[in-house]
């Protein structure tokens, strides 16, 4: 340790410190299973809409988003191992669950659009198919739009 490090030196270590902690921090995230249980969450709740009871929607609607609150944020400081990464908040970054709450709403607001689409389309029980649509999107993609999603925000 008693080696002096040139200017030069200490820069490219620095560097390469910041390299690692941004693919550390690329790797923080949600579980597959999280997406999946998402996508199915969206298909019922476009069901129940569609089929069910006036009020049960809007109850169920508040109880997947009670559901996700919890799980997700116990995963998105960080603090979580997901494919065996477990960073400090500093490295996971805060604007992670912004970014999440944004694909949310981006995700219902398309929701709405198809369901809208889709009946002015006259097409039967819309609101089932625009929750299979985000649902398989969700399934599919949700990691991936995240991370694009991160990358975009530097969070």
């Amino acid at each position: 340790m008693g080696e002096q490090l040139t200017p030069a030196e200490a820069q490219e270590a620095l560097a390469a410190v910041a390299r690692a902690q941004r693919q550390i921090a690329g790797e923080v995230g949600l579980p597959r299973v999280y997406w999946w249980a998402m996508a199915a969450a969206w298909v019922v709740l476009g069901v129940l809409n569609e089929v069910g009871p006036r009020g049960i929607g809007v109850v169920v609607t508040f109880l997947v988003g009670a559901g996700h609150s919890v799980f997700a944020t116990r995963y998105l400081d960080g603090r979580r191992p997901t494919s065996g990464v477990q960073v400090s908040a500093a490295v996971a970054g805060g604007r992670t669950q912004v970014v999440v709450i944004g694909m949310l709403l981006m995700l219902v607001a398309l929701t709405v659009a198809a369901a809208l689409a889709l009946d002015a389309d006259g097409t039967g029980h819309p609101a089932i198919w625009a929750g299979v649509l985000v649902g398989v999107i969700v399934g599919f993609g949700g990691p991936e739009i995240l991370r694009v999603l991160r990358r975009w925000a530097h969070a």
